[in-house]
């Protein structure tokens, strides 16, 4: 599985914008918004973009395919 990119985030007064490829995914404040800096404070690059990844969502598991194509899911 490739490695997330094209994530960034920007520091707006008590807020943190993490957008993605130039599109805002999500808004943090409060205690997540200093729990997401001291994170990023610890890490690198590359893991910064995993822990933006992860606190969008917008991340691939790996079964999307496997479960689109379930009998189960055939009405969706």
């Amino acid at each position: 599985m490739p490695a997330p990119e094209g994530f960034a985030y920007d520091v707006r007064g008590d807020e943190v914008v993490i957008s993605h490829h130039g599109r805002r995914a999500t808004v943090l404040r409060g205690r997540a918004a200093a729990r997401f800096l001291a994170d990023v404070e610890d890490g690198d690059g590359d893991t910064d973009q995993e822990l933006m990844a992860r606190v969008t969502g917008n991340y691939r598991r790996g079964n999307e395919r496997t479960a689109k194509d379930h009998p189960r899911n055939s009405g969706r």
